[in-house]
């Protein structure tokens, strides 16, 4: 028997990010009033879409973000390897590509779905993506979050990106989804992810590799997408599958027909989803622009300019540069004191005095000596 994680309503206090911007949740459903039901919210006018054994889901319009249709969308619940779609979101513009890497022996024995990384290969950032969204690789998620600055650092700035998305179901405690106390999404937020994503070249180039070489200690080797609808499914784009015990299986997606493109989430569902999911996108393809939509899928919010801290210490062997000084004339008198001032200004009187007394006195001896 499974429980709810929290209720559907998002009344969530002002999250405070470690970039310094605090973004204000709401107090009502993300993207619409209709959106807090548990049952199904679909348009009137047009056939209802299928049924599916997901605990939740959303349909939503990419390009416009209108919702089509939701069951439960706010429900907020375990997201296994789904939640690699906002690790790669948040991290693909924070790491160089071309970067390569030897990963830790910590990353490469993590648990669950591998991509195979071994302490005695090197590889590109751009070989971990691969690994993360086509593998489902949680040993490419750990090493992704050490090359970010550590597990602390990547956990905050993942959490900082779904508040920026408004994704305020979702909160992540590791890089890969593996199951922890506290971590939530719901299929709403999958679907913001999936929308952001897909905005992203980098995201979408990785999402849609059906096959690729991976690097290995001596050579190389295929590794495909886990995603079967690439295979399987007309236009499909991709995004991410992934199932633990816990969580059951969950899966966000898009697919492109025709210039337009349809998202569906899916969480929580107890057996094989893959016609589910492929059902739901014909019906999300067949009534997009025909019916009133249930909700929106709402726009990221705008980043608030950093402010500095006012005495941040610097990081352990952190260099630090002095701040620029004004250039002194010469290095006494950079050494000077108050009293070495007072002394140096008598002995400069003196000089002048002594000096107009010998002026003084020349001038006198010239004219005793025309006198003569």
């Amino acid at each position: 028997m499974w429980t709810k994680l929290v209720p559907v309503t998002a009344l969530i206090a002002a999250a405070s990010l470690t970039s310094g911007t605090a973004y204000a949740a709401p107090t009502t459903p993300v993207g619409g009033e209709a959106l807090g039901s548990r049952g199904l919210v679909a348009p009137a006018g047009v056939k209802k879409p299928p049924k599916s054994k997901a605990t939740s889901y959303v349909i939503a319009d990419a390009e416009t973000g209108q919702v089509l249709a939701a069951k439960d969308a706010h429900g907020r619940y375990l997201p296994a390897s789904t939640l690699k779609a906002l690790t790669a979101l948040t991290l693909i513009p924070k790491l160089d590509k071309e970067r390569k890497i030897r990963p830790s022996r910590n990353a490469c024995n993590q648990e669950g779905s591998a991509v195979g990384l071994s302490v005695k290969a090197t590889y590109k950032v751009d070989d971990l993506f691969k690994g993360l969204l086509m593998s489902s690789g949680n040993d490419a998620a750990m090493a992704l979050a050490e090359t970010n600055g550590g597990l602390d650092k990547t956990m905050s700035d993942m959490n900082a990106e779904a508040k920026r998305l408004q994704a305020f179901d979702t909160v992540a405690k590791t890089p890969s989804g593996l199951d922890k106390p506290g971590q939530s999404s719901s299929a709403y937020d999958l679907a913001l992810i999936a929308r952001a994503g897909l905005a992203n070249p980098d995201f979408k180039r990785y999402i849609s590799t059906k096959t690729t070489k991976f690097p290995a200690p001596k050579g190389h080797y295929e590794i495909s997408n886990h995603n079967k609808l690439l295979w399987r499914y007309n236009g499909m784009v991709g995004v991410k599958n992934g199932w633990t015990s816990k969580a059951r299986a969950s899966f966000v997606g898009a697919a492109t027909r025709g210039g337009h493109t349809i998202v569906v989430s899916i969480m929580r569902h107890e057996g094989f989803f893959w016609d589910e999911v492929a059902s739901l996108l014909d019906w999300g393809f067949s009534v997009r622009g025909k019916a009133a939509p249930v909700g929106q899928l709402v726009n990221p919010l705008p980043v608030a300019a950093q402010q500095p801290a006012a005495s941040a210490a610097p990081s352990p062997g952190t260099s630090v540069t002095p701040a620029a000084q004004p250039p002194l004339l010469d290095s006494a008198a950079g050494r000077q004191t108050d009293s070495t001032r007072t002394v140096g200004s008598l002995v400069i009187g003196g000089g002048l005095l002594f000096g107009l007394i010998w002026l003084g006195y020349g001038i006198y001896r010239r004219r005793a000596r025309s006198r003569l």
